[in-house]
């Protein structure tokens, strides 16, 4: 792949990017989220959502041949198969019969040898031995009549990669985070059938976030940070502290807001045991306390669970656990007890539940403040009026104070740029007046200056007002400029806390999960 480049609607999310791969080596894919590697194996695979969105720079070659691949049937014509992180199996087929459609083998009849080919039957005899054959590279104990509905998720996960190893012309075979819904041990099986492939001379892609499986198997290592290669690595020259450094570097701007010192501080609030069932994000038992006046940033990788956190403690996703606020308990699963404790939640889903598309600024800032808190209405004894001078006055003071750029707050917020919609949920949640404001992904899909200003608005909250902040997102640089404290989750548990002065390779580690780790081997 050369010098590939990709613009989405302006921004540029990849720029020169070179890849080469021989046959039988295994290449690791590294970088944070939002690093370009999806979106580079996207335009390898052909994926429709690069053609749609104006195609790419660059070329691909294979074997020598400028290849341009604009589906990915074209792409396991050219050779090229790919194992997703979302599985795509029909539940209700066999594992053969997933291993092997649109590739069935068939066989004669007497009805075939008069009409013709199409009406020949399954060799599903032919087919189990297939099958059979490519569970046992992956050493997979599993009957290959099975069905796919009801077997364990790292079993889905091998079928998967089953159905790609079964092809007769496969060439480059790219794995997308292969690892991250398998047990230790299905991993381990994982990357010893990733050798046995490469051994029969197929090219392996294999994109992840867990350092100790890259220094385990790959041969070579390719590290992207906000769309840029950053470094190229044979293993042997290179090392788990230099791979996570490289992979989180950047510039931090910290903003001058003063030593915050937890010693003088008063724990608010207390998360004990905290699990929440949140499709994706699933939070599996974290510990946390939070200091009153403190900015807290919760970081990790996508998947990890740090999402799930302001969730579950808002009443968005079934949770258990003891939340106490000033040691009052917290009465999870109700989004309104929340409230109640003057909690307030911006969601990292603006548009789905963040907001009300089609209502007015005004009001969407206005109304959840309306329904809990009984303000901007009128009382008239037997009914009540919503105040809409106060309402419209409100709105136009936060237009001011965030800067939302709009014809005026009778717009409808549909029709705002997402830096502008970031803003209006910021507003509705500050209008509860909180004394806890949960604040998740607040810059995502927004531009730089935009960016700038939701940031800077946080951090005037927290100064101005002693609001306390949790904010919650998937820019680490961004957490590291305007957080006191950083916790990070991996696999649904806190992997520990840094200050935003910590070293990159320290982050990094703890973002892949291997920060006791190396911690342990030093000690040792």
């Amino acid at each position: 792949m050369n010098n590939i480049g990709k613009i989405y609607y302006g921004t540029r999310v990849l720029k020169d990017i070179n890849i080469s791969i021989k046959p039988g080596e295994i290449h690791a894919i590294l970088g944070e989220n939002g690093a370009g590697k999806s979106t580079l194996m996207n335009i390898l695979f052909g994926m429709p959502v690069i053609h749609s969105t104006g195609g790419f720079e660059g070329e691909v070659i294979i074997d020598g041949k400028k290849v341009l691949i604009k589906s990915p049937v074209q792409a396991m014509d050219s050779g090229i198969g790919m194992v997703h992180q979302e599985f795509m199996l029909i539940p209700e087929y066999t594992i053969t019969e997933n291993i092997k459609l649109n590739r069935e083998i068939t066989k004669p009849n007497i009805i075939s040898s008069i009409l013709g080919k199409k009406l020949e039957t399954l060799d599903f005899e032919k087919m189990n031995k297939d099958a059979k054959k490519a569970l046992k590279t992956l050493e997979l104990n599993v009957d290959e009549w099975a069905k796919i509905a009801g077997l364990p998720v790292g079993y889905m996960q091998f079928v998967e990669i089953a159905r790609e190893i079964d092809k007769n012309n496969l060439k480059i075979l790219v794995f997308d985070e292969p690892t991250a819904v398998l047990t230790e041990s299905e991993a381990k099986n994982l990357l010893g059938a990733m050798r046995t492939i490469a051994d029969k001379g197929i090219a392996i892609l294999f994109i992840t976030h867990r350092l100790d499986e890259v220094m385990d198997v790959a041969d070579s290592i390719s590290v992207l940070r906000d769309g840029n290669m950053v470094a190229k690595r044979d293993k042997k020259d290179t090392n788990v502290m230099e791979l996570a450094e490289l992979m989180v570097g950047r510039k931090v701007e910290k903003v001058d807001k003063g030593e915050f010192n937890q010693e003088n501080k008063k724990v608010l609030m207390s998360i004990r045991d905290l699990k929440v069932e949140m499709p994706g994000e699933e939070v599996k038992g974290v510990d946390l306390d939070i200091y009153k006046g403190e900015i807290l940033g919760i970081g990790g990788l996508a998947g990890q669970g740090k999402i799930g956190i302001a969730n579950g403690i808002s009443g968005f996703y079934p949770s258990t656990g003891d939340v106490t606020i000033d040691g009052e308990q917290l009465m999870l699963n109700d989004p309104r007890e929340s409230m109640k404790k003057n909690i307030a939640f911006v969601s990292e889903d603006r548009r789905g539940v963040g907001l009300l598309l089609n209502m007015s600024i005004e009001m969407n800032i206005a109304i959840t403040a309306m329904q809990n808190k009984d303000k901007f209405l009128k009382d008239f004894v037997i009914f009540t009026q919503k105040d809409t001078k106060g309402i419209r006055q409100h709105a136009l003071k936060y237009k001011k104070e965030l800067d939302i750029r709009c014809t005026g707050v009778t717009q409808i917020t549909r029709r705002l740029s997402g830096g502008n919609q970031q803003k209006v949920c910021i507003a509705r949640a500050l209008t509860l007046e909180p004394n806890i404001l949960f604040v998740s992904e607040p810059t995502r899909g927004i531009d730089v200056g935009a960016k700038k200003l939701v940031l800077d608005t946080l951090v005037k909250l927290n100064q101005q007002l002693g609001m306390t902040i949790i904010m919650t997102s998937s820019e680490l640089a961004e957490l590291r400029s305007v957080c006191d404290r950083i916790a990070i989750i991996n696999q649904g548990k806190l992997e520990g806390i840094l200050k935003p002065e910590d070293s990159d390779v320290d982050f990094g580690l703890m973002m892949a999960g291997e920060y006791h780790n190396i911690s342990r081997k030093e000690v040792n």
